[in-house]
C-alpha cells in the first residue's frame, strides 16, 4: 500500500521533523516499509500555467497544430503540439525552455518545419496521473506563468508499506490511521477529521433500507442530489495516482479517496437505479455482471446488496454494472457498511476476485467508522461541489456490536515484561496518543481499547505492552542478558523416534529425505494410472489439481520417483509426513503421521530390492525398539500395489503398515527398466510400542552345535510360521534359529535354516539335539513343510 506524506500532513503537523527518518521509525515500530522511498515531483521543474491564445493547423500534418501560448512573459511563445484537445482559451501545463521533466531538459527544436519553444504537457508526462489522451486542462483560475508546483501538491514523499504487516491492523489501511501512528511517534497532536454534522438532516425522509442477513454487521446510507461536478480536483487526482489508483470521475474518485484516507470502503449508487436497499443472500445461484464488465457466478453463500430483489452489488467486493455512477448522475445513494470478514474472504476466493475494498473488509473493519465516513464524504463533496443537497436523513442499521475491551494492569506488570522502567506519564501519553482511554490510580492502569483496535487486534494485557514498547522504541532498550531458569525437557517419544529414523536412513542407507504438500497432485497421479482416492477436499480450492487431501504418501513418492528417474540408476527416498484418513465423529480430520520409503533401481533384481527394504525396516525397529518385525500377506487395495507381493507389517502385535512392490503397470509408466518397492508405516503406532529390554547373557564355555535344515516351502509360507514349530521345544538349549540361504524358482521355494544349540552346564550330545530336531521336523511336516530330498 502506497502512502503520501502530504496526505498524512493534513492531520499531523510535522514541521521541523525529518520525514524520511520518521518513515524509518514507523517501519521499526508499526509496519514494514519497503526499501525505496519515492520523492515525487523532485525531477520536475520549469513547468508553468499557460494559456493558448491561438491555434492553427499545421500545413503539412493532419495531427500537428501551431500554437501561440501565453506563459506569463512579455511575448507569446510559439509551440508545435500534436494533442487533439487543444483550443483557444484553454489553460494547460507548459514546460518552458530549460524546464526539466524527468531526465529530459526542454530546449528549442524544429518540428515538421517549424520551431517549437517549449512543450504543452499531458498529466502523464509530468507524472501526476496516467491520463495521456491530450494535454492537461487547467480549469482553476490561476495567473499565466505561475509555477505548477506552487499551486498543486506535486512535490510529495511517497512510501510503500508491506500489506502483510498490516493484516492484524485494520485501522492502518487508510492515511488517517497511519497519521495517528506518525503523530504518536513524533509526539505531535493528531488533528480531527473535518466532517459534516449529519444531525441537521435528521428531519429528512429515511432511505428504505433493511439488513436481512447477519453477515452484514452495519449498514449506513445517505442520499445526495444536485451534483454538478464530474471531474475531480487536481490535488485529489494527484493523491490517487501517487497511491496507485486511477482517476475515473468525481464521485467514483471521492469514494476511493475516502477509502484511502480512512480505510473505510464506500460505494455510490445511482439513486435512479436503487430505491429499496436490501442486504441478503439468495437461495439459488445466478450470474451477475460487475463494474469491470465481467459476468460472475454468484452462489447461495455470497452476500449481495439489492434493490428490493434485484442484485446491484456484491457486498464488500464490487458494485454492479447496472447501478454504476455515470457522467450524467446527479443524485447518488451513498453506502458505508461493514460485513463479516470471513464471509468476504471466502467470497473473494470463490469469485477469484480480490479488490481494494475486499482486502480491507477481510481485516475486520470497525463498524463505528461507517457514519464517520459518510460525514467526511459529505464534507468533501460540499467542499468541491458547493451546490449539492442532502435529501435524506442518515439511515443506519447497526446489527452487530463488538464487545468493549477493558484491560487492567499495574506498573510492575509493565516493568516485568519490558525489563526496564518506563514512567507512568510516558505510559499514559503513549496510550492516549494511540486513542486508548487511560485511567491511572496510583500505579494501577485501566485502559479502554478504542473501537478501531478492538475488532481483533488488542485483546490481552500483553498487547498493551507491545503498544507501549514499540512507540517508546525498541532501540532505546538497554541490552542486558536475560536471567531465566532453564529446565531440562524430555523429548517426546514420537519426535525422538522420527529424528533417529531420519539419521539412520540418511547416514546408513544414503536415502534422500523429501518434503511434499499434504494434498494429492491429481494430474501427476493420473499420468501414472493412479486414481485419486475420495477423501477430504479443500473448500474453494483455486486449483482443482490440488483440492484433495492425501490418504497415503506413497502415490506422492511415486510421482517424485518419476520426476527423478533420469538422474540416477539407483536411489531411495523417504518422508515423514502427514496424511488424513477421513473424519471422526466430530467431523474433524483424522490426521496421521506416516513414514514412507520408496526404493528405485535399474541394477538390482526385484527380490534383492524388496529384501533391502525389509532389512531397512528391520534395522529401524531393532535399533529403536529392540524388537522383531512380523509380516503377513495383505490384499492389494490400491492400483499401485502389486496384487501378490504385498505384505502387512506388524510390531509387537500391532499393525504398523505395509511393504510391497509397485504394480507393473504403474512401474512401466515410471521406467520400463527399473524395479520399484515401497513401504509405509504409521509413526504414531510405532511410537506407541515400548522399547523391549536388552538382555545380556554370558557366552557358554562349552562348544555349540549347529544343525541345518533345507526345507521345501509351500507358496506363501512365512518364516514366522516356521518359528512356531520350534518355539516351545528345547528352549533350554536351542539358542537361535536363522535363515542362512534361500532358493526360489517358479516351482521351487526352498529355505535353509540353521539351528544353534549350546548349554552353560555341559557339552551337548548328538542324541539330545537330534531328539529335538526330530520333533521340529514332525511339526514342520504338519504345516506342509518338507525336507529337501
Amino acid at each position: 500500500m502506497f502512502l503520501s506524506m502530504n496526505w498524512i500532513e493534513d492531520f499531523d503537523d510535522l514541521n521541523g521533523i525529518d520525514k524520511v527518518e520518521l518513515i524509518h521509525r514507523f517501519s521499526l515500530s508499526t509496519a514494514e516499509v519497503e526499501n525505496e522511498i519515492f520523492f515525487k515531483g523532485s525531477d520536475l521543474s520549469g513547468v508553468v500555467v499557460a494559456e493558448i491564445k491561438s491555434v492553427e493547423n499545421h500545413p503539412d500534418s493532419k495531427k500537428l497544430h501551431l500554437l501561440k501560448v501565453d506563459a506569463g512573459e512579455a511575448e507569446l511563445t510559439d509551440v508545435v503540439c500534436g494533442a487533439p484537445n487543444v483550443r483557444v482559451g484553454m489553460k494547460t501545463a507548459f514546460a518552458k525552455i530549460g524546464a526539466k521533466i524527468g531526465e529530459i531538459t526542454i530546449a528549442p527544436r524544429p518540428l515538421a518545419g517549424f520551431n517549437s519553444y517549449g512543450m504543452c504537457c499531458s498529466e502523464a508526462e509530468i507524472g501526476i496521473s496516467d491520463e495521456n489522451s491530450g494535454i492537461m486542462e487547467i480549469t482553476d483560475d490561476i495567473p499565466n506563468g505561475t509555477d505548477l508546483k506552487s499551486v498543486y501538491a506535486i512535490d510529495d514523499i511517497v512510501f510503500e508499506v508491506d500489506n502483510k504487516s498490516l493484516t492484524n491492523r485494520p485501522d492502518l489501511w487508510g492515511h488517517y490511521g497511519i497519521a495517528r501512528e506518525i503523530a504518536a511517534l513524533a509526539n505531535r497532536p493528531l488533528k480531527p477529521l473535518d466532517v459534516e454534522n449529519l444531525e441537521q438532516y435528521s428531519g429528512l425522509p429515511q432511505i428504505d433500507m433493511k439488513i436481512q442477513d447477519k453477515l452484514c454487521q452495519r449498514y449506513s446510507c445517505l442520499q445526495v442530489e444536485n451534483i454538478n461536478r464530474s471531474i475531480s480536483p487536481v490535488d485529489m487526482r494527484i493523491r490517487l495516482h501517487y497511491c496507485g489508483m486511477r482517476a475515473i470521475n468525481f464521485l467514483a474518485d471521492l469514494t476511493n479517496y475516502l477509502m484511502l484516507e480512512m480505510g473505510q470502503p464506500m460505494h455510490a449508487f445511482d439513486s435512479r437505479k436503487v430505491e429499496k436497499i436490501r442486504i441478503k443472500r439468495f437461495d439459488t445461484p445466478f450470474k451477475f455482471t460487475t463494474l469491470d464488465n465481467v459476468e460472475r457466478n454468484i452462489d447461495e453463500n455470497t452476500l449481495m446488496i439489492c434493490n428490493d430483489n434485484t442484485p446491484v452489488a456484491i457486498a464488500g467486493i464490487m458494485g454492479g454494472l447496472d447501478s454504476e455512477i455515470v457522467d450524467d448522475t446527479t443524485t447518488l445513494t451513498l453506502e458505508s457498511a461493514t460485513f463479516d470478514c470471513v464471509s468476504i474472504r471466502k467470497s473473494t476466493v470463490r469469485l477469484s476476485h480480490r479488490t481494494d475494498a475486499s482486502m480491507r473488509y477481510e481485516k475486520s473493519l470497525d463498524p463505528e467508522m461507517t457514519t464517520v465516513a459518510i460525514a467526511r464524504f459529505v464534507n468533501l463533496l460540499k467542499k468541491y461541489d458547493s451546490g449539492v443537497q442532502v435529501v435524506s436523513s442518515l439511515t443506519d442499521e447497526y446489527a452487530y456490536h463488538y464487545d468493549t475491551v477493558t484491560l487492567s494492569f499495574d506498573k510492575h506488570f509493565v516493568d516485568r515484561y519490558t525489563g526496564i522502567s518506563i514512567d507512568n506519564d510516558t505510559i499514559v501519553n503513549t496510550l492516549t496518543s494511540l486513542g486508548f482511554e487511560v485511567t491511572l490510580e496510583g500505579d494501577n492502569f485501566t485502559v479502554v481499547v478504542p473501537s478501531w483496535r478492538a475488532t481483533k487486534d488488542v485483546t490481552i494485557k500483553a498487547d498493551i505492552i507491545e503498544e507501549i514498547t514499540r512507540i517508546y522504541g525498541y532501540d532505546n532498550f538497554d541490552i542486558n542478558t536475560t536471567r531465566s531458569p532453564l529446565y531440562p525437557i524430555r523429548t517426546d517419544v514420537r519426535k525422538s523416534d522420527e529424528e533417529k529414523i531420519k539419521d539412520l536412513l540418511v547416514k546408513k542407507y544414503n536415502l534422500h529425505e523429501l518434503h511434499s504438500y499434504v494434498w494429492v497432485y491429481n494430474d501427476e497421479q493420473k499420468a501414472l494410472g493412479i486414481p485419486v482416492e475420495e477423501n477430504i477436499r479443500l473448500a474453494n480450492a483455486t486449483n482443482p489439481n490440488i483440492e484433495t487431501i492425501r490418504k497415503s504418501i506413497i502415490p506422492t513418492q511415486l510421482c517424485q520417483v518419476k520426476q527423478n528417474a533420469g538422474y540416477s540408476a539407483d536411489f531411495g527416498i523417504f518422508e515423514i509426513g502427514r496424511v488424513v484418513e477421513g473424519v471422526d465423529e466430530n467431523n474433524l480430520c483424522v490426521e496421521r503421521k506416516k513414514l514412507a520409503v520408496t526404493l528405485f533401481s535399474k541394477t538390482k533384481d526385484i527380490k534383492s530390492l524388496y529384501l533391502d527394504l525389509r532389512d531397512i525396516l528391520a534395522t529401524i525397529t531393532d535399533d529403536l525398539k529392540h524388537r522383531e518385525l512380523n509380516f503377513s500377506v495383505e490384499s492389494a487395495e490400491q492400483s499401485y500395489e502389486h496384487p501378490v507381493n504385498l505384505n502387512a507389517i506388524y510390531l509387537d502385535g500391532k499393525k504398523l503398515g505395509k511393504i510391497g512392490i509397485v504394480h507393473p503397470t504403474v512401474g512401466k509408466k515410471i521406467d520400463k527398466k527399473a524395479n520399484i518397492v515401497f513401504a509405509e508405516i504409521d509413526i504414531d503406532v510405532f511410537a506407541s510400542v515400548s522399547n523391549a529390554s536388552i538382555v545380556y547373557s554370558e557366552p557358554s564355555k562349552f562348544p555349540p552345535m549347529d544343525y541345518d535344515l533345507s526345507l521345501d516351502l509351500p507358496q506363501g509360507t512365512f518364516f514366522s510360521q516356521l518359528k512356531e514349530c520350534w518355539q516351545s521345544i528345547g528352549a533350554e538349549i536351542l539358542r537361535d534359529a536363522r535363515i542362512v540361504d534361500t532358493y526360489d524358482t517358479d516351482e521351487i521355494h526352498s529355505m535353509t535354516v540353521r539351528f544353534e544349540f549350546s548349554s552353560d552346564e555341559r557339552t551337548l550330545s548328538s542324541k539330545e539335539v537330534q531328539d529335538i530336531m526330530d520333533k521340529v521336523i514332525e511339526n514342520l511336516d504338519k504345516i506342509g513343510v518338507k525336507l529337501r530330498g
